[in-house]
């Protein structure tokens, strides 16, 4: 064996280090790029889970509204429908009620819960909105602006008192995410009544 010979083998090796890294780099791009767009199909809103989220939180007044007629624990159905809706898990909810005029913006849980059933000395103003009670909720979507994770929708929604007569109209802007587990989330909450001219 010569030395001409044996000089060769460092770049052989060399080589075939390169071919080891090109390889496995291609092998892995595929994968990475399956998980990055299976997470951005994941976090993406439609405009029908904003629908099915809007029936759910009626469904979950007319709800609440039901416990209280029966003798049942209220308090306790609301704060299931707040926990299962809105994103207080998430950071600070944007709360602002329909019939509140002292504290009309509301950061907390506390302040949600306290106008959906009422009894908070902080909040004297609330009487229970979703105890009043109602027996349905319609809505009338007037359009969502989606940006991915992110979606805003407008609209009218009507309430019918429980015991019958007209249904009361309101104006509504929610805003809605989605958390970890892909679930869309509330965390925009505007509600209002329509202007009424003197």
């Amino acid at each position: 064996m010569n030395y001409k010979s044996l000089s060769i083998y460092p770049f052989i090796a060399i080589a075939c280090f390169a071919i080891a890294v090109v390889s496995c780099t291609n092998e892995r791009k595929p994968a990475e790029s399956k998980n990055t767009n299976k997470s951005k199909t994941l976090q993406m809103i439609t405009n029908q889970e904003i629908i099915d989220a809007q029936n759910i939180w009626g469904q979950g007044i007319v709800s609440i509204g039901n416990v209280f007629l029966a003798g049942g624990n209220y308090t306790k159905a609301a704060e299931d429908h707040i926990d299962a809706l809105y994103g207080y898990n998430l950071g600070k909810v944007l709360f602002k009620p329909t019939l509140a005029s002292q504290n009309q913006f509301r950061l907390t849980k506390e302040g949600a819960l306290s106008y959906f059933v009422g009894h908070n000395p902080k909040f004297a103003e609330d009487h229970g909105f979703a105890i009043r009670p109602w027996s349905n909720v319609r809505w009338e979507r007037i359009g969502a602006h989606i940006n991915g994770n992110l979606a805003v929708a407008m609209g009218n929604y009507f309430f019918t008192p429980h015991g019958g007569g007209d249904e009361v109209k309101v104006e509504y802007t929610f805003g809605y995410t989605k958390d970890a587990s892909g679930k869309l989330r509330i965390i925009l909450h505007g509600s209002h009544l329509p202007y009424a001219p003197n």
